[in-house]
């Protein structure tokens, strides 16, 4: 009797969501896919980048990653068990142009409609990325994203692309995060191709920034049922004290992680102070007539990538900014290699990242509030921790699920508030290679014995399961 007088009461979620709102999770290709050499596919720069000594932690490789390639129906049937009604996941420009351009591998065509079809069989809704940092290897001999020509070749694999799954994907991403393959991949050297150039990742930057307006200019093209997003990683920046010098390191910090892409995506136009800034390192001579009109071509979706906040520091003689990479690298702010990243006071993850939801809540404020209006979307965030497995085969990642918790409420409330936010995507679905980190950091919310390829939904892929058939979250524990 107590049982079903109070099953209601757990059943009705005490903070609502809109009946359309997408709870999805993520991945990246090259993170989860394996088979490296299989069926046809090219190298990609992380395949070269992996057989550097001392690029990837223990000398991680992603030959196998999680096998999913091979595993991908387990894996979809784990997501509808989940109660997933989206999809995030990338496509391998090397698994499908090997070469980059030219002859297409239908082979590699082939696996992504399998998945794809997989996919709607199950009802979730296939969400593709374009681009998730696996250049194929021909085009950074060729100069990659630094040359101009590679926006063009981008241009190219998306309408490819588009022809062969446009009949099953309604929602296209561009390119994930073009800060990150700018300046981690052609700056710091963090990322793959791991080179230490400031002039090189400024032109690469802007060059992936013109990648994103010529694929979606490619995609319109093909008709008009794509729904089109760009995806930035995004960061509320606080200065460490109220002083002048902090102050401008937090400007600058802001102008290169954010605004630099939000105002050319979405104004048309980079912001004055981060040129100034930049041409200090580097000559701005790679911007051309009409790109400006090109990289803000309108698109539907602004898909945001949320993990933390940055709180800096710009005091003389500080400590340089530490990098993240585990086996050393240089600066990924060019001109603003003397700015510090210190520590706010706040809890952090296994990566060291600040935990902050409130920091989201910042973020999507102040998109209402300075940028053109359009549709937004969570399409990452999640956190690393220590995952114990225990010994009846469980692991309670209750960090995590506080994490998410935490950051769907802040999502909540700014749809309460007025802020178009559409859905929710998070990082990651499962655990898996993390780039420089290799195997040695966890994000997933389900668990991957990566000997056996076992997987095991973790404490927070239940609640996440619980938190969609439920269109929203129990109220808060007294």
């Amino acid at each position: 009797m107590t049982t079903q007088q109070t099953q209601p009461q757990i059943d009705a979620p005490a903070v609502v969501f809109p009946a359309d709102f997408v709870w999805g999770a993520a991945t990246s290709a090259y993170q989860i896919e394996g088979s490296t050499g299989a069926d046809g596919r090219g190298t990609s720069i992380w395949d070269t980048f992996i057989k550097q000594p001392g690029r990837v932690l223990n000398g991680d490789d992603a030959s196998v990653a999680i096998d999913h390639y091979n595993r991908y129906r387990e894996d979809v049937k784990v997501m509808a068990d989940l109660g997933l009604t989206a999809y995030r996941f990338s496509l391998s420009w090397p698994r499908i142009m090997p070469d980059g351009a030219g002859e297409v591998n239908q082979a590699g065509l082939d696996f992504y409609r399998r998945l794809t079809d997989e996919l709607l069989e199950h009802g979730i809704d296939p969400w593709v990325t374009l681009y998730h940092w696996d250049l194929p290897q021909a085009l950074e001999d060729l100069g990659g994203w630094p040359s101009r020509d590679t926006s063009k070749r981008f241009a190219d694999f998306t309408a490819c692309v588009h022809q062969a799954l446009g009949d099953r994907v309604r929602n296209w991403s561009t390119v994930n995060e073009p800060w990150c393959a700018a300046f981690l991949g052609y700056a710091s050297g963090e990322h793959a191709p791991g080179r230490r150039d400031p002039q090189a990742a400024v032109r690469a930057a802007h060059h992936l920034n013109l990648a994103h307006g010529l694929a979606v200019q490619a995609l319109r093209a093909q008709g008009a049922g794509a729904q089109i997003g760009g995806s930035v990683n995004l960061y509320a920046i606080t200065p460490a004290e109220d002083t002048p010098e902090d102050l401008d390191a937090a400007r600058r910090i802001d102008g290169l992680q954010n605004r630099f892409f939000l105002d050319a995506l979405l104004k048309g136009s980079y912001p004055e102070d981060v040129l100034e800034d930049l041409s200090k390192v580097a000559e701005i001579d790679f911007i051309q007539d009409g790109d400006m009109e090109i990289i803000s071509t309108p698109f539907d979706t602004l898909m945001i990538n949320y993990y933390s906040r940055f709180t800096v520091s710009g005091k003389p003689g500080g400590p340089a900014s530490a990098a993240a990479a585990p086996t050393g690298a240089g600066s990924p702010w060019p001109g603003s290699e003397d700015v510090s990243f210190v520590n706010g006071g706040r809890p952090v993850t296994s990566m060291g990242w600040e935990i902050d939801d409130l920091g989201l809540l910042e973020v999507l404020e102040r998109l209402h509030r300075e940028y053109p209006a359009i549709p937004l979307v969570i399409s990452e965030n999640g956190a690393a921790f220590e995952d114990v497995v225990e010994e009846d085969g469980q692991v309670n990642d209750l960090e995590r699920l506080a994490y998410i918790d935490a950051h769907l409420r802040t999502c909540h409330t700014a749809i309460e508030e007025g802020i178009p936010l559409k859905g929710y995507f998070a990082w990651s679905l499962m655990d898996n290679f993390e780039w420089a980190w290799g195997y040695g950091k966890r994000f997933g919310i389900v668990y991957v014995d990566y000997p056996t390829q076992r997987r095991t939904p973790k404490a927070s892929a239940a609640w996440y399961a619980d938190t969609i058939r439920r269109g929203g979250l129990r109220a808060p524990a007294e």
